[in-house]
């Protein structure tokens, strides 16, 4: 071991650990860490550290497994907060990792360090840590794995001195077991299971954590057994239950006095796997009707502890949901059918559909309907348009596990470079399912960077930028919040085809459902990426 670096036993230790991909985006304080890169690792370079960030997010939770994230230093850092805020939102396992300066240097502030690494990151990573000795790098990352996938599972953060690498080491790696999942108290989920089953009209209410821990099947059965109306919790970034299944009612509105006249009738409700509950807007009402018990199952105890009513109950969704399957009592179904909301798990509704001009764009239900059509019946939905949620999901039902995901952080810039880590585990895994990116012609900016990663890797991603040529969603706020003459909400002369181009991708302008259908049938065939702009009529959408 004289002969070994630290930096030799920390790639050891990761190899073990199945971490051999890292999404980066170099500096000069990073270097020493990637210094002869092993042959068997993977870098998936970025052009932006907020991008690295996005796309280690949907590698880790397309192959559930932790992801490794390289930034630089501070300056880096402070670029990829944005995603990072997403991820832990998310509870997404990653392991980021930033440079620092020599440590001979840190006392007198060197150009490009980080002054406060422990600090800087928070409050969105669950433990931050700079070694206090170059030895106990490889400890560190064990430490950190393991944070990461401890419930809630979310980011962690190691900052690491550039001249801590090339130091000899002390010893092999220590690799350890981590257990990811709690199991419910045994006298809580019974006696939740009593309610359940003597509930004169309960209510599910399924939330992204099913998702994560792959209990559709389970959830389906519970509410089968049950024969209860099913709700997805408010702004769910995962969907959580078929919306093509009979019980489906959509997804909840994500504002409390709307969210509580929804659950109305119901003596009982139970959120598995959310928190309760995500709001934006603020409407004020009552949390709950009066006359309904709520009841809360989660593996945060942030979300149980800040839960504004209900009765909680710390767990692993899907090991709940188990424990309940086998406890409840059947129900006979009752005699009126589930009442589907047309926007499915949209928060909102869809705005009116305006009247198309003979020579207008088509509008944007059109255009998703088109899609929906147009794809593989397999296709993964990455969305990040917030000014047509109620059109898209009117349009596309998410009837599949894993076939759906966007952001629980409404942080704008993470769903572009995270369908490139999507994309990846696809292709690592051998299913291949396409990969289609719905995203808003403002949001597209906050990340186009990305598009150049999904070049060099020869990924096709069929990326739809709907053009309405406005922060449309922002128009909404500004009508319920009486603000009117706010700047900045239009966005003229964009040319989406030519950034495309200029990153290597296929581009075109599309504005027929013939055209939409035409790139539908070559996109997935090609070896890169296409990105279509298609303008559409500008909707204002209603947030009630």
């Amino acid at each position: 071991m004289a002969s070994r670096t630290i930096r030799e036993v920390t790639f050891d230790l990761l190899r073990e650990l199945g971490l051999t991909t890292i999404f980066g985006n170099p500096g000069s304080t990073e270097e020493t860490f990637l210094k002869d890169f092993p042959n068997d690792f993977r870098y998936i370079q970025t052009l932006h550290e907020s991008s690295a960030v996005g796309a280690a997010d949907g590698f880790a939770q397309a192959t559930r497994k932790p992801a490794l994230v390289n930034v630089h230093t501070s300056a880096g850092l402070s670029n990829s907060m944005s995603n990072i805020m997403t991820a832990a939102m998310n509870k997404t396992p990653l392991i980021i990792t930033a440079g620092n300066q020599t440590r001979e240097m840190l006392l007198m502030e060197p150009w490009l360090m980080n002054v406060e690494p422990t600090i800087l990151p928070r409050p969105w990573v669950k433990w931050s840590y700079q070694p206090v000795r170059a030895e106990d790098l490889p400890a560190a990352f064990m430490r950190a794995y393991a944070v990461a996938l401890q419930p809630p599972a979310g980011p962690v953060f190691l900052s690491i001195p550039l001249d801590d690498c090339d130091r000899p080491a002390t010893g092999p790696a220590v690799v350890r077991s981590v257990a990811k999942r709690i199991g419910p108290d045994p006298v809580g989920i019974a006696a939740f299971a009593d309610a359940l089953s003597s509930a004169r009209n309960p209510v599910l209410i399924y939330g992204s954590g099913i998702a994560r821990g792959e209990g559709w099947d389970t959830g389906i059965q519970l509410a089968e057994k049950l024969n209860v109306k099913v709700w997805a919790a408010p702004a769910s970034e995962r969907t959580p239950f078929p919306e093509t299944h009979p019980l489906y009612a959509g997804g909840l509105p994500f504002a409390i006095a709307p969210l509580s006249k929804k659950l109305e009738g119901h003596d009982l409700a139970i959120v598995i796997g959310a928190p309760v509950f995500r709001y934006y807007p603020y409407i004020a009402g009552q949390y709950i009707p009066d006359g309904l018990r709520l009841l809360h199952i989660t593996d945060d105890p942030s979300e149980a502890g800040r839960a504004p009513v209900g009765d909680s109950l710390l767990s692993d969704p899907v090991l709940a949901l188990e424990e309940l399957l086998a406890r409840v009592k059947p129900r006979k179904a009752a005699s009126a059918g589930i009442a589907k909301q047309e926007h499915r798990m949209a928060p909102y509704p869809a705005a009116k559909t305006p009247e198309k001009k003979p020579d207008g764009p088509i509008s944007s239900l059109e255009l998703f309907q088109t899609l929906r059509a147009s794809t593989p019946e397999n296709t993964i939905l990455v969305e990040e348009s917030p000014s047509n949620l109620g059109e898209l999901h009117t349009a596309w039902p998410i009837d599949k596990p894993d076939s759906f995901y966007t952001f629980a952080s409404g942080s704008l810039g993470w769903n572009l470079p995270a369908s490139i880590g999507i994309a990846m585990a696809e292709r690592d895994s051998g299913r291949n399912r396409p990969v289609v990116v719905v995203i808003g012609d403002g949001s597209l900016q906050y990340s186009i960077q990305g598009l150049w990663t999904a070049v060099q890797h020869k990924l096709p991603i069929l990326f739809v930028v709907a053009r309405n040529g406005e922060y449309a969603i922002l128009k909404s706020f500004a009508e319920l919040e009486n603000s009117p003459g706010v700047p900045g909400l239009d966005l003229p002369g964009l040319d989406i085809v030519s950034l495309a181009k200029g990153y290597g991708c296929i581009s075109e302008k599309v504005e027929t459902p013939d055209a939409i259908r035409k790139v539908c049938s070559e996109a997935f065939s090609r070896d890169v990426p296409t990105v279509i702009e298609v303008p559409v009529i500008p909707t204002v959408p209603p947030l009630l």
